[in-house]
């Protein structure tokens, strides 16, 4: 799953959050005789965001996810609606 893009409306900053998530993981702990620890093969099994600041405005700022399409993809050159054309009278 890709991190979603995200856009303070306060100050328009797209490049600066702290993001505040809880993760559920699976993994494979492997532990020399030594006792070190090495862990292996991370498995994401649940993801949520708690929060989104602003780094540069703070709690105080407006945070908004960006939509996929307006991040991802350039603008559609289709007209809106089902794609069907009706000619003119």
């Amino acid at each position: 799953m890709a991190a979603p893009r995200y856009r303070c409306t306060t100050c328009g900053n797209l490049t600066r959050f702290d993001v505040t998530t809880t993760r559920r993981v699976r993994a494979f702990h492997h532990y020399t005789v030594g006792g070190e620890l090495t862990v292996e093969d991370p498995e994401v099994l649940d993801e949520r965001v708690e929060s989104v600041e602003c780094r540069w405005c703070g709690p105080s700022g407006a945070v908004v996810p960006l939509e996929a399409e307006a991040s991802d993809e350039p603008p559609s050159s289709e007209p809106p609606g089902d794609g069907t054309v009706t000619p003119p009278p």
